[in-house]
């Protein structure tokens, strides 16, 4: 299971806030990497709780560190656009 790292949490955030375009224009390989495993699980276990009642705790671990339900579904919608599988 990932971790809710600093790293991971300015990431989300990130994602929340910015067109997908303009990150996949300046995305390298370690950014997709990083995205693809970790981000990626993170978002998708934040998904699956909220869309199939599982209970995996990233709701509140979010919430705990300042990432609201809108922007969750907004760095769903931004890594979807980048070609990050969430569902």
């Amino acid at each position: 299971m990932s971790e809710l790292s600093l790293e991971n949490i300015e990431f989300i955030k990130i994602l929340a806030i910015s067109d997908a375009a303009i990150l996949q224009s300046g995305m390298n390989d370690a950014t997709r990497h990083r995205l693809d495993d970790e981000i990626g699980t993170i978002l998708k276990e934040y998904y699956r709780e909220n869309t199939m009642n599982a209970q995996t705790k990233w709701t509140q671990k979010l919430m705990d560190v300042g990432i609201d339900e809108d922007a969750g579904k907004a760095a769903i919608a931004c890594a979807r656009r980048l070609g990050i599988d969430i569902s």
